[in-house]
């Protein structure tokens, strides 16, 4: 009888230790779980427009990117601040009728187009090829303080990796065939990759007055890279209604960085002669 007690108590005390045991593990596997679940939240966060990811937080989020410097764009150019320089000349550029754009992305942020080698231009003699086009809705740089529906940025690199920018507004109005074309590959979903191998005259995106306003910036995306040279034409083009909205629809609401303090940068103007 007393060997009957002696066994019933030692597998109940048996039992009690291996739920005891099993509770810990299970309070230890909860705990590991949700801080591997808090370090991958943080892992995937990612710069964006609005909210706790938006161009306030870059710098936290960006943290080896220039995005807090004093040298940054877009900037709201106002004309009669703007210096005009003689010395100043035309940006030669040399887009050809029939180079290939390689592919059009949607990175999330923009509708990025790609090219193919052969489109740059020509600053004081030094060569930019064209690496791609993209767009923001509305525009980034301001006139006047006037923001307009579109921006489209033409970016090229030199050869010893100096970045030079074109920017061009565009306003509503009559429709844009180059833009019609570019549109045909659409839509492209975020994150999406769509090859196109089609020639393209880039000529017919730009207004027919070459004046423009440069200025030394940044990259107003992450990393926001300084040492930018910008030239921000004045004229703009027009695109419909329909175009406007067509891209509206793929991007990001308002996918444009507000405008940054000059501190002490000199606007120059260019007008031809």
């Amino acid at each position: 009888m007393k060997n009957k007690i002696l066994f019933l108590a030692l597998s109940i005390l048996v039992l009690f230790s291996c739920k005891n045991k099993t509770e810990i593990k299970t309070l230890n596997s909860t705990s590991n779980e949700e801080e591997y679940g808090e370090v991958h939240q943080k892992e995937e966060q990612h710069w964006t427009y609005e909210g706790e990811t938006g161009p306030e937080h870059w710098v936290e989020i960006e943290k080896q990117s220039d995005c807090d410097k004093i040298r940054q764009s877009p900037i709201n150019i106002i004309d009669v601040d703007a210096v005009v320089d003689t010395s100043l000349n035309p940006i030669n550029i040399f887009y050809s009728s029939d180079v290939k754009i390689h592919d059009v992305t949607n990175n999330g942020h923009s509708i990025q187009y790609n090219f193919e080698k052969g489109d740059y231009i020509t600053l004081d003699d030094e060569k930019y090829e064209l690496k791609q086009i993209h767009f923001h809705e509305a525009s980034e740089h301001t006139i006047n303080g006037v923001r307009y529906p579109l921006e489209m940025h033409l970016v090229h690199v030199s050869r010893d990796n100096k970045i030079a920018v074109l920017g061009v507004m565009a306003i509503e109005g009559k429709s844009s065939e180059p833009f019609t074309f570019l549109e045909n590959y659409l839509p492209v979903k975020s994150g999406e990759t769509k090859p196109i191998n089609s020639t393209f005259d880039l000529n017919l995106n730009l207004p027919d007055n070459k004046e423009y306003y440069t200025y030394g910036g940044s990259l107003t995306t992450p990393p926001c890279t300084e040492s930018v040279s910008w030239y921000v034409f004045k004229t703009p083009i027009t695109v419909s209604l329909n175009q406007v909205k067509q891209l509206q629809e793929l991007m990001p609401l308002n996918n444009y960085r507000n405008e940054q303090p000059l501190n002490g940068r000199i606007v120059k103007h260019y007008i031809p002669h």
